[in-house]
C-alpha cells in the first residue's frame, strides 16, 4: 500500500513539473503524462530502488536546470522562479523522482543491455528488431508529428466526418446523407476517421492523428520484425538478418510510408504476412489447428478489406495452396469457402445496409480509357460521328484529346458518366474493340506509356508525402510541429536516397519488379516450382500495378518493394535446403 501510494504521489508531483514547463496543457496531455508515469513507476518498483548518491545528485542537477532554464527562457533572469516560489519547488521535487526513476531503471539494466547480444539475441531476437526499427524511426515520428496526410486519407478523414469529397460526385449515392464511399476501403476510413474523431472529441486534433499512426507505425515496425524472427527460425545466415534490420531501420521509405496514413501501408504489411503463411503453408504445414485456420482467414479477410483489389488477389492466389497441398486440401477449401461467403457478405450486404454507397466502376477501366483518349488525341479525326457520341456517354468526348496524359488516366476518368448505363458501358466496348483493330499500335503504345516504369529502372516517380494536406483543416486544427527544417533534411534524404549507387536499388521500382521476375526465373530453372506460389501474391501485385491508372506510383509497387528483403531470403533458404 505504500508503494502505491508512493507511485501515485511521484506521479502527480511530475505531472506537475511537466505542467510547469508547459504554457499550455490539455486534460488529455495530464491524462496521458499520468499513464506513463504510473507505469514508469512500475518499473521503477519491480526493480531494486537504487540510492546511489551519485544517482540522487545528477537527478538533481538535472532537474535544477529544468528550472533555471524555464526561468531565462521565459524572462531572461530568475524572476519566474522568485515569483511562483512553491510550485517550482514542487515542479523541483517531481522532476528529481522523474529523472531519478529513469536514470535508476538505466543503471540497474545496463548490463542485461550490454549482454543482450550474448545472451538474448535469439531469445528476444523480435524484440531487438523491433527496437532497432522504432528507433531509427524516430527522427521522421517526431519530425512530421502528428503524421503526413497526402489528399487520398485526407478526403477519407473529411467523408467520416460526413463533409463533401470528390468521390460523391463519381457515383450515385445510396443515401444522400451518407458521404461514405467504399472508393477508399471503408474498414480503413474507419478507422482512420473514428481516431481522429476521438483526438476531436478530446480537443486536439493532432491527437487523434497522431493516434492513427501510432497504430500504424507499431503494425508495420512489428510484422518487419516478425520477418527477421520467422528468417532467424529458418537459419538465416545473422549477418544477412543484420543486413535486413538495418534496410528495415534505415531506408527511407519505411519510416516516410509508416507515418504516411495511405491505406496501402497496412495493406502492404498483411501481404507480406501472407507470403510468409503461403511459405509455410508450401513447405512445413502437414495439418492446421482451428487456431490456424481462424488465422489464415481473418489474415486474409483483412487484405481484401484494406484495399479494394485484396479480394482479387486472394481468389487468384489462395486456390494454389489447396492444389498443391494436398494434405491440408479439405480445411483450405473450408477457409476459402468462408473467406468469398464473408468478403461477399461485407460489400454486398453490410455496407448496403449502412448506405454505404459502392465506388465507381471506372477505377477499374483506366486502360482502356486511356486507349481511348489517346486514339481521340492522335486519330481523332478517324474516329466517326456515331462512335463519338458513344464514347461521349460514358467520358466527355469533346476534352478527351486535351485531357490525355500518358502517365496518368485521372483526368480522363475524371469526367467518366456516372448515370452511364450498363448497355451505354457495352456499346462503349464495342467501339473500343473496334479501334483496337484499326489501330492496335495505338492501344499498345497507350498501355506502355502507362506502365512501362514498373519495368524500367532508370524512371521513377518516388511520390514520398512529406507535406500536409490541407483539406482537413477546414474542420479539424491540422498541423506540423516547428521542426520545419528537419523535415526538410529527412525529405531530402529520402528523395535523394534512390541516387546512391547500387544501394539505392533497394527504393527501385523498376528494379524490385525485375528482381522478382528474375527469382521466377531462378525458381524454374532450379525446379523449385512451387516457390511461385510463395511469390504469386508479389506477381499480382504487379499485374495490378500494370492497370492501375498511374504510371511509377511508388505506393502502389509497396506490397512487393516491402516484400523484396524477405523473399530473396526466403528464396535462398530454398535453394540451400535441396
Amino acid at each position: 500500500m505504500k508503494k502505491v501510494i508512493c507511485c501515485i504521489l511521484e506521479s502527480i508531483l511530475t505531472i506537475t513539473s511537466f505542467i510547469y514547463m508547459k504554457s499550455k496543457i490539455s486534460f488529455i496531455d495530464i491524462f496521458l503524462y499520468f499513464i506513463i508515469f504510473i507505469l514508469l513507476n512500475v518499473i521503477y518498483y519491480k526493480y531494486k530502488r537504487n540510492n546511489h548518491l551519485l544517482i540522487n545528485l545528477f537527478s538533481l542537477f538535472i532537474s535544477f536546470v529544468m528550472i533555471i532554464g524555464k526561468s531565462f527562457d521565459a524572462t531572461n533572469s530568475v524572476n519566474l522562479i522568485s515569483k511562483n516560489i512553491i510550485l517550482s519547488i514542487t515542479a523541483l521535487i517531481g522532476y528529481y523522482s522523474f529523472y531519478k526513476m529513469i536514470i535508476s531503471i538505466i543503471i540497474n539494466n545496463i548490463d542485461k543491455f550490454i549482454n543482450y547480444e550474448e545472451k538474448y539475441n535469439k531469445k528476444h531476437i523480435f524484440i531487438f528488431s523491433l527496437a532497432v526499427i522504432l528507433l531509427g524511426w524516430s527522427i521522421y515520428i517526431i519530425a512530421f508529428y502528428p503524421g503526413i496526410l497526402s489528399p487520398d486519407p485526407s478526403n477519407q478523414i473529411l467523408q467520416f466526418f460526413n463533409v463533401d469529397t470528390l468521390y460523391i460526385d463519381t457515383v450515385n449515392l445510396i443515401d444522400q446523407s451518407v458521404k461514405i464511399t467504399n472508393h477508399h476501403p471503408v474498414l480503413h476510413t474507419v478507422i482512420l476517421g473514428g481516431l481522429t474523431k476521438i483526438g476531436h472529441t478530446l480537443g486536439n486534433d493532432n491527437l487523434g492523428i497522431f493516434m492513427y499512426t501510432i497504430l500504424q507505425v507499431l503494425i508495420l515496425s512489428s510484422v518487419l520484425a516478425y520477418t527477421i524472427k520467422y528468417l532467424e527460425k529458418l537459419n538465416i545466415p545473422k549477418k544477412y538478418l543484420i543486413a535486413i534490420l538495418l534496410i528495415y531501420a534505415f531506408v527511407p521509405h519505411f519510416p516516410f510510408y509508416a507515418i504516411s496514413l495511405v491505406k496501402d501501408t497496412i495493406y502492404s504489411s498483411l501481404i507480406i504476412l501472407y507470403v510468409i503463411c503461403i511459405f509455410d503453408l508450401i513447405y512445413f504445414k502437414k495439418n492446421l489447428k482451428i487456431k490456424n485456420e481462424i488465422f489464415i482467414l481473418l489474415l486474409i479477410l483483412l487484405i481484401s478489406m484494406f484495399r479494394n483489389n485484396g479480394v482479387y488477389l486472394i481468389i487468384l492466389t489462395f486456390p494454389l495452396l489447396f492444389i498443391f497441398n494436398k494434405d491440408l486440401r479439405k480445411k483450405l477449401i473450408t477457409v476459402f469457402i468462408l473467406f468469398l461467403v464473408l468478403s461477399t457478405s461485407y460489400t454486398k450486404i453490410l455496407l448496403p445496409y449502412f448506405k454505404i454507397t459502392d465506388g465507381s466502376i471506372r477505377e477499374a477501366l483506366s486502360v482502356p480509357f486511356q486507349q481511348t483518349a489517346r486514339l481521340a488525341k492522335y486519330h481523332g479525326k478517324n474516329i466517326e460521328k456515331s462512335d463519338k457520341m458513344i464514347i461521349d456517354k460514358v467520358l466527355t468526348y469533346d476534352t478527351l484529346k486535351d485531357r490525355y496524359d500518358p502517365n496518368i488516366a485521372d483526368p480522363v476518368k475524371n469526367e467518366f458518366n456516372k448515370d452511364a448505363s450498363k448497355n451505354d458501358i457495352m456499346n462503349y466496348f464495342k467501339v473500343w474493340s473496334k479501334y483496337l483493330v484499326k489501330y492496335p499500335n495505338v492501344y499498345v503504345d497507350s498501355f506502355i506509356n502507362n506502365t512501362y516504369g514498373y519495368f524500367y529502372p532508370n524512371t521513377s516517380n518516388w511520390y514520398i508525402y512529406h507535406k500536409y494536406d490541407t483539406r482537413v483543416t477546414s474542420i479539424l486544427n491540422y498541423h506540423y510541429n516547428d521542426l520545419s527544417f528537419l523535415r526538410k533534411v529527412l525529405h531530402k534524404f529520402g528523395v535523394l536516397f534512390r541516387a546512391i549507387p547500387v544501394i539505392g536499388l533497394i527504393s527501385n521500382i523498376g528494379f524490385s519488379t525485375l528482381l522478382i521476375m528474375l527469382l521466377c526465373v531462378i525458381s524454374i530453372i532450379n525446379k523449385k516450382k512451387k516457390f511461385l506460389i510463395v511469390l504469386s501474391p508479389l506477381l499480382i501485385s504487379i499485374l495490378f500495378c500494370l492497370v492501375s491508372p498511374v504510371n511509377t506510383y511508388f505506393r502502389y509497387a509497396l506490397p512487393y518493394i516491402f516484400c523484396v528483403p524477405l523473399i530473396i531470403n526466403l528464396m535462398y533458404y530454398t535453394l540451400k535446403n535441396k
